[in-house]
């Protein structure tokens, strides 16, 4: 029973992960109909981030010293990751996706591919971080948790309740504010909103900010718990947050917060069965998400023109 509980914590904290990145995913699909195959790489971006910035500030807060402020330099990094994020998400924006705006969905689909590509050969020949696999510092001290019968990482602690806290406020954002409302109104109808006075562009440069930074989160997140980065340690992260935003129903927010759950979930228990099980269960997922109900848990089905 222990067992259970401990992979079902594991698998929430790992479906966090996961939301954070699908989110982007969903919000610019919602926003621009775009797959952003980029998105894994401002995971990536968010990790390497944090990364430099740790080591940066480190020394400063007294980093592996008694007494060191871990709470003020996980702050620090934290903005650090979503910053970088967001950077890399609006660039790629207004760089290789707006010219192609008005153009066929097939020619930003494969542009979203070239700059995945693009990103990951040249961090991997930067020479300050080259393509191997380097180890993630321990930002906060490592402990071991009792919950019930169930030990856990406080980093899966800190993982649930960082993404907890950034979709609740993304959900206040959307629901109540008015940048909010600008997005679901650009997204039901553009010309329709544009018509209204709401800046088509600046909306859909903000929603490119908050999925990068979202993403940036994530890399932080993943490589804390998983102390490992590398430049093309977005890829699988990114194709199986895809993939739950696929199975909550693609451009809907809270399906993407759903399927990354039931994803992150699904994958931990299929590991506990067969690590090659666990790869694999997130495509089997989409396979059957795609012959039983194509619009995913949560979404509509619409008539869409290609």
């Amino acid at each position: 029973m222990s067992t259970f509980f401990q992979q079902l914590l594991n698998g929430i904290q790992l479906g966090s992960i996961y939301a954070l990145i699908a989110l982007g995913y969903t919000m610019v699909y919602g926003i621009v109909r775009l797959i952003n195959f980029a998105h894994g790489d401002f995971f990536m971006i968010g990790a390497y981030a944090a990364y430099g910035l740790y080591y940066a500030l480190g020394r400063l807060f007294g980093a592996g010293n008694p007494g060191a402020n871990y709470l003020v330099l996980f702050l620090l990094v934290l903005g650090g990751a979503m910053l970088a994020g967001g950077f890399a998400a609006v660039t790629a924006n207004r760089v290789a996706y707006k010219p192609l705006r008005d153009k066929p969905r097939l020619s930003s689909l494969i542009t979203a591919i070239g700059v995945s590509m693009f990103i990951e050969y040249f961090f991997s020949a930067l020479p300050a971080i080259g393509p191997s696999f380097r180890g993630f510092p321990e930002v906060f001290p490592k402990t071991i948790i009792k919950i019930g019968t169930a030990s856990v990482s406080n980093y899966v602690i800190i993982d649930v309740a960082v993404a907890a806290t950034l979709m609740v406020v993304l959900t206040l954002l959307v629901k109540f504010s008015k940048v909010g409302k600008a997005m679901r109104a650009v997204s039901q109808d553009k010309e329709a909103a544009k018509l209204m006075g709401i800046n088509i562009e600046t909306i859909i440069g903000v929603t490119f900010l908050i999925g990068g930074a979202f993403a940036g989160v994530a890399g932080l997140l993943s490589g804390l718990t998983y102390p490992r980065i590398f430049p093309y340690m977005g890829i699988l992260p990114g194709l199986k947050a895809f993939i739950a935003a696929v199975l909550g129903g693609i451009g809907n927010i809270p399906g993407a917060m759903l399927g990354s759950y039931i994803m992150g979930i699904a994958e931990t228990y299929a590991n506990a069965a067969n690590s090659l099980i666990g790869e694999g269960i997130a495509f089997a997922i989409l396979i059957v998400v795609l012959l039983i109900r194509p619009q995913g848990i949560l979404g509509e089905k619409t008539a869409d023109k290609i």
